[in-house]
């Protein structure tokens, strides 16, 4: 996967301080876009760092939950802002401290499988984390929120997800790494919200049974000092073992059109799903 790593040029589109105050939908309409650009090569191959304030992202299954509206109400109390993306998977929490990271490759150039996805992204963190790189495994944790194959864990300890999303020939690996605060305390967060939008019903679809203390962020796993800063910077200098040419590009004006088009269609999406509860 080293290999996939080292491309001759890499956009750089950081993202980690300007998305803060936006919705985590209009990260999904930026990645949508950068899957067109990359995919159609219009952009070289792309990696992308950025952050929301508190959120949960909820999947397509758990806006089917009995009570997901109360359960979206607890989330509120507890100063998080709920979103449902039309996708697979579950929910997940995005803070200050959390850090996202798409890679963004284009199958024009060299098909990928969908392993190779996950495990370009593996090698990525693992570049990142060279001091505990030999620790990092992917396996499903169980008790996690979200729980999936490729879920990063150390000593049994879930700190990141990953998955994917493929369109117009490209595809984009997404990577949340819990880096500062308490990963526990996150995932109690998302046990409190299925038990309230369950209340003990029976669902045909079986959600996560989470047990807090299998989560911990990478601050807890390696070092107290770490920061979404300091792993953003990591990843600057991993970018430039790993190019000729680093573009450090936000959207130009012709892609910003392309954008507006798929952030419309993210938010009428979400609209619609919204209504058929």
């Amino acid at each position: 996967m080293k290999s996939i790593l080292q491309q001759p040029i890499w956009r750089f589109y950081d993202q980690s301080i300007s998305a803060k105050q936006r919705s985590p939908l209009e990260s999904f309409a930026t990645d949508d876009t950068l899957c067109q650009l990359v995919g159609q090569l219009a952009s070289p191959p792309t990696i992308r760092t950025w952050v929301h304030d508190a959120s949960v992202v909820l999947g397509i299954q758990d806006h089917r939950l009995p009570y997901v509206q109360q359960g979206m109400d607890l989330l509120k109390e507890r100063g998080y802002h709920p979103i449902v993306r039309n996708s697979g998977g579950l929910a997940v929490v995005l803070d200050e401290g959390v850090l996202n990271i798409s890679i963004v490759l284009s199958e024009q150039t060299e098909a990928l499988s969908i392993n190779d996805g996950y495990d370009v992204m593996v090698a990525l963190v693992k570049g990142l984390f060279p001091e505990v790189a030999d620790k990092i495994e992917a396996y499903e944790i169980v008790g996690s929120y979200c729980p999936g194959s490729y879920d990063l864990s150390i000593e049994g300890k879930k700190f990141a997800g990953i998955s994917q999303r493929r369109l117009r020939q490209g595809v984009a690996v997404q990577i949340y790494l819990c880096i500062e605060g308490s990963g526990s305390d996150r995932a109690a967060l998302i046990r409190d919200f299925y038990n309230e939008s369950l209340r003990g019903e029976e669902t045909k679809f079986t959600y996560p049974n989470i047990v807090p203390d299998v989560m911990a962020s990478l601050s807890e796993l390696i070092d107290a000092s770490l920061t979404v800063e300091a792993v953003g910077i990591r990843l600057q200098q991993l970018l430039h073992n790993m190019t000729e040419e680093i573009r450090v590009e936000s959207f130009h004006d012709e892609e910003l059109t392309l954008y507006a088009f798929y952030l419309q269609r993210v938010l009428e999406r979400n609209k619609k799903m919204l209504e058929q509860k």
